[in-house]
């Protein structure tokens, strides 16, 4: 993917807006009390949900007229709840305040969801123009909040006690989670500061969202049209897809590749069209960054200006060093120290990869130097070359129903899952193409929740792949079950034609059910706790990557689209001997992006140009000329659409520490990655306590010591560090 996932967020509902800047429909869902006060009125974004399953959301009902009105009142009702709290005349406890706290904001929650829905997977202009309305006001209506003197000293006494008089884990671990999250963002400030600080957080409020807006605008209007003489080296399902993107486009008789990852990518890959690829790969990687009204680099200057203020008001000397106190790295030194350990060899392969590919160039006497836009082409060539292995043959093993099902195994297998497809109608969706199944438990019978999969790119749809939860369990007053969303942009088939992926694409497909089966295992008692440590949260998504690659997924669900064969197992051998083939180019771009997201967030953001910054820090890590980074500056919606992922980039190397050394314990087991009792632990203890324990304390219950980088550097196929 473009991995982009779930943010974590801290306590109330209402402060993620706060807090993690990122979009709401990636909160935890929290529980409502019959003392919940009811809306006068018959707004549907309001209304409890009803229905099978425990109730679920009314998509088929809802318009985006409603969406003003109902977080209006939303946030008004959450404030009644926050004030009854705050003036419950009895001395503070655990139960009347921080549990009361976790009770608030049901209903405002609901309206978050519906919200999410049309940020994420159904944007529209009249969507973005309430958007640009309303994040201000919900930035006000946190600071409110998170600003608000007496309920932070009500949490205070409580959590002071506790250090005293601990409380049982669950409670100690939440209690801390709620204390920290108010410190951090500025209740213990003076009047004065708490002003500025909470007019900072009003400002960034509206640049995240005009910066989200730009990018969309830029993957929407930026189209590449071809003729039918342009298609050389295309594959007939890219050009069928294509053609039908071109027709939904009013471009009948042409071909389209939109300016979405999923349509550049094959594009470039195997279009024979130099001059083609040149443009599409510009198109792609100057989102943001046309000098057009849609241009992101004033918006950035400002973020990184305020967000420089903001944790100075703190006494941080920078963003990075506020922000990674309470992750798994702690320091941005250690999370560079990770980075600069691997980033030599990456470079180093490259370059490796770049004389390959140059030396079949010359052979094929192309006359050309090797050039981004060439890099994704040539390397399929090396690919063919080194391994005899044609991307578009294994493509022809990989449909997406198939994938599906090969999800639904693995869950089975190592949580005990069974997914059924609900009956067509009893369930609401938000568009045609979302599907939904329930999961029930094998051995008992019991309801988990229920899954939703959007599948395909759309207009109004954010690119990428994501996962997302619109209602996450507690047993906190009740059992709640999960209602749980994973969302990709494959590119939509002609009629009746089946969706084939890549391999890439399909370890993406994996990665975000991985966030799936997090959200479904959890075993929690408070909402707080289906929070994560973002350089941890990765971890679980990552670790179920690696089952896409087990014999009993290759040989049940890799089946080809026409004759129904299994997968060759000559042709898995290759798959598997070419798995670090290309680590230099997905190593590089993927680290030049996370080292840009540190090294601009410890710097004096004063006059910062940031293209000149771009530029000059890669060359200063002296970056290959032939690549860029996977997410350049002006549309790194991770760290510029909001605060999920700021300066915590490096999460997804820092999870893969932990990935590649997990998996080295299920391939150690007797039965491998379908070993029962690692499966147990890796249930129990990775993905069952959510943030209910610390993440380093869970990984040494699991593994039974920290995790190292070697096993990491062998997967990608670098050298192992000497000790």
């Amino acid at each position: 993917m473009t991995k982009q996932h779930i943010s974590t967020t801290i306590k109330s509902a209402s402060l993620c807006v706060l807090i993690a800047f990122a979009s709401c429909n990636q909160k935890k869902e929290k529980v409502e009390k019959t003392t919940t006060p009811t809306p006068a009125t018959t707004n549907i974004l309001l209304e409890k949900w009803t229905g099978p399953y425990g109730g679920v959301p009314a998509f088929d009902k809802v318009q985006v007229s409603d969406v003003k009105a109902a977080m209006e009142k939303g946030m008004a009702l959450n404030l009644e709840e926050i004030d009854a709290i705050t003036n419950n005349p009895e001395a503070p406890t655990f139960e009347n305040t921080i549990e009361a706290m976790e009770r608030a904001g049901s209903i405002l929650n609901r309206v978050f969801t519906y919200y999410g829905i049309w940020s994420s997977n159904m944007s529209s202009p009249e969507f973005r123009k309430i958007q640009g309305e309303m994040a201000p006001k919900l930035s006000e209506f946190n600071s409110k909040i998170s600003q608000n003197e007496k309920l932070f000293q009500r949490v205070k006494t409580v959590y002071d006690h506790a250090q005293e008089n601990p409380l049982p884990a669950d409670q100690q671990r939440t209690l801390q989670l709620t204390y920290e999250g108010f410190a951090m963002n500025g209740a213990e400030l003076d009047a004065e500061k708490k002003a500025r600080y909470a007019a900072i957080n009003k400002e960034l409020s509206t640049l995240y969202t005009n910066f989200s807006n730009n990018i969309l605008a830029d993957e929407e209007n930026y189209v590449t049209y071809l003729t039918k003489d342009q298609l050389s080296g295309l594959s007939e399902s890219l050009i069928k897809a294509a053609a039908k993107a071109a027709t939904d486009r009013e471009h009948d008789g042409e071909y389209a590749i939109t300016n979405t990852r999923s349509s550049m990518d094959p594009f470039l890959t195997y279009s024979d069209e130099r001059a083609l690829r040149e443009k599409v790969w510009k198109t792609y990687y100057s989102r943001g960054d046309n000098g057009d009204k849609h241009d992101n680099n004033d918006n950035i200057a400002k973020i990184l200006r305020l967000r420089k203020e903001r944790v100075g008001l703190l006494g941080f000397d920078n963003y990075a060093d506020w922000r990674l106190q309470n992750r798994m790295a702690k320091t941005p030194e250690n999370a560079m120290k990770l980075m600069n350990a691997v980033w030599p060899a990456a470079i180093a392969r490259v370059h490796e990869e770049v004389a390959d590919m140059q030396a079949i160039a010359d052979a094929n006497g192309d006359k050309i130097t090797i050039e981004p836009w060439d890099y994704r082409y040539y390397a399929e060539k090396v690919r063919k070359k080194k391994y005899d292995l044609d991307s578009e043959e294994v493509k022809q093993y990989l449909q997406l129903d198939k994938l599906t099902q090969a999800l639904f195994f693995t869950a089975g297998e190592l949580f005990h899952y069974n997914f059924t497809p609900v009956p067509e109608g009893s369930v609401p969706v938000f568009h045609e193409d979302v599907k939904v199944w329930e999961v029930t438990d094998k051995n008992t019978g019991k309801h988990i929740g229920l899954w939703y999969l959007d599948p395909f790119a759309r207009k109004g749809k954010r690119s990428g792949a994501w996962a997302t939860t619109y209602r996450s369990h507690t047993t906190f007053d009740g059992n709640k079950t999960v209602l749980a969303s994973n969302n990709s942009n494959f590119v939509k088939p002609a009629p009746g034609e089946p969706v084939l992926v890549s391999w890439d694409d399909a370890n993406t497909f994996f990665h975000e059910f991985g966030h799936a089966l997090h959200f479904f295992s959890s075993n929690v008692k408070y909402p707080t706790l289906n929070g994560g440590v973002r350089d941890y949260t990765e971890f679980q998504s990552q670790l179920l990557e690696r089952w896409l690659s087990t014999d009993k997924v290759i040989n049940q669900f890799l089946i080809h689209q026409k004759t129904g064969e299994v997968i060759p197992k000559d042709l898995v051998a290759k798959i598997k001997k070419a798995a670090t083939f290309n680590q230099g180019f997905a190593t590089t771009e993927y680290l030049a992006s996370a080292l840009i997201d540190m090294k601009i967030h410890t710097v004096d953001p004063t006059n910062l140009d940031v293209d000149a910054f771009e530029k000059e820090t890669l060359a200063a890590l002296k970056m290959p000329k032939e690549l860029v980074m996977r997410h350049r500056t002006p549309h790194f919606g991770h760290v510029f659409s909001g605060e999920g992922y700021a300066t915590a980039y490096y999460g997804y190397m820092w999870a893969d520490v932990l990935t590649s050394d997990a998996s080295e314990a299920f391939a150690e087991a007797p039965d491998g990655f379908y070993d029962q009792e690692v499966a147990a632990k890796l249930v129990k203890y990775l993905f069952a306590p959510r943030n209910a324990m610390d993440p380093a304390d869970a990984y040494r219950k699991f593994r039974g010591r920290d995790a190292s980088i070697n096993a990491l550097m062998r997967d990608r196929g670098f050298p192992v560090p000497k000790k």
